[in-house]
C-alpha cells in the first residue's frame, strides 16, 4: 500500500505529513514543517526533507494532497505526482477530530489568524468563521512595541511578565460581592492598566494573552452554539509555553472544555492527508 501525502502552505510556514495506507486502515509519518517566504520554495523544501528523513522513494508515493493560502501556486505535479485539493476548513475538522478522538467538537485553527470550525463524524465540517486576530497579530505588535518578531525569543521573555500591571480586572473595578458571579480576575479591558513601570516582559505577555482570550472568547460562543461542544485548539500558536494556562483559566472561569491535544500544531495538514485517504483515484 503507497502513501498519500498532506502539505500545508500556509502564511509563514509549509507543514507536511503522510500516512501509510494499510489493509485494515493507515498510520501516521511524523509530521515536520519548514519556513520560507516563497511558497514554491518551502513546498518543494519540506517534500525533499519529509521523503529523505523518513527513507521514501517516489515509487512509495500514491498521491499528494494540499490546503493553505499558497496550494493555488502548484498548477502540475510533484515529480510527476497527483496533487489534489482539500478544502482548508475540511481540513481543519478532520484533523481536529482525529487528534483528539471525540466525536464532535469546534475545532480552531490557530495560525498568522484564527478559523473556527464545527466538525462531527459522519458529516461535513461546517465553517463557523473566524477573526484576524493570531499569530500575525502576536509578531506584529510585538515587532511594533518590542522590536521582536522571533516568536521563541517573545514568549520566552512573556514566561517573567505580569499581567496586573497591563490588564485591567473586574478585581480592579468593583468591590467584592458574594453575589457576583465573575471572578476578580476576569480581564475587563486588555491593556487597560498600563502602568508606569510596566517592563517588555509585561508587554510581551499582555500580547499573548489578548490573542489566547481573543480567540477563547470567540471559540467559548460557538461552542455555546452548538450544543457545549469541547474545543478542540490546533495550529501554531497550540506550541507557546502559555496556552495551556491561558485556556485552562477560561475553562475554569466559563466552564467549556479546551483540549491541546498532541501534534496540534499540525492539525489541519493532517486533516489534509486524511482527506486524501478518501479522494478517488
Amino acid at each position: 500500500m503507497g502513501v498519500v501525502i498532506g502539505i500545508d502552505v500556509g502564511g509563514s510556514t509549509t507543514k507536511i505529513v503522510g500516512f501509510h495506507r494499510e489493509k485494515e486502515g493507515y498510520s501516521l509519518v511524523h509530521p515536520l514543517f519548514v519556513r520560507a517566504t516563497d511558497p514554491i520554495t518551502s513546498i518543494y523544501g519540506a517534500f525533499g526533507r519529509f521523503t529523505n528523513e523518513n527513507d521514501l522513494a517516489l515509487s512509495d508515493i500514491e498521491r499528494v494532497v494540499m490546503t493553505g493560502v499558497g496550494a493555488s501556486y502548484i498548477t502540475k505535479p510533484i515529480y510527476s505526482l497527483r496533487c489534489d485539493t482539500v478544502p482548508e476548513f475540511r481540513s481543519i475538522g478532520l484533523g481536529g477530530l482525529y487528534l483528539s478522538g471525540l466525536e464532535r467538537a469546534v475545532v480552531v485553527s490557530m495560525g498568522t489568524g484564527t478559523a473556527l470550525v464545527y466538525a462531527e463524524k459522519g458529516k461535513e465540517p461546517e465553517y463557523l468563521g473566524g477573526t484576524g486576530v493570531g499569530g500575525g497579530t502576536l509578531v506584529g505588535l510585538s515587532k511594533k512595541m518590542l522590536g521582536l518578531e522571533d516568536i521563541d525569543y517573545i514568549q520566552s521573555l512573556a514566561e517573567g511578565g505580569d499581567l496586573s500591571h497591563i490588564d485591567l480586572r473586574i478585581g480592579d473595578i468593583t468591590k467584592k460581592d458574594p453575589g457576583l458571579t465573575m471572578p476578580d480576575h476576569m480581564t475587563a479591558s486588555n491593556f487597560g492598566k498600563i502602568t508606569d513601570g510596566a517592563t517588555d516582559a509585561d508587554l510581551a505577555k499582555g500580547i499573548i494573552n489578548m490573542v489566547f482570550e481573543t480567540v477563547g472568547m470567540l471559540a467559548l460562543f460557538a461552542s455555546r452554539a452548538k450544543d457545549d461542544a469541547p474545543v478542540v485548539l490546533t495550529g501554531n500558536l497550540t506550541s507557546v509555553s502559555y496556552a495551556k494556562e491561558a485556556f485552562e483559566n477560561l475553562s475554569n472561569m466559563f466552564g467549556v472544555r479546551f483540549l491541546i491535544p498532541e501534534n496540534a500544531q499540525f492539525g489541519t495538514v493532517i486533516g489534509t492527508a486524511l482527506g486524501g485517504l478518501n479522494i478517488e483515484k
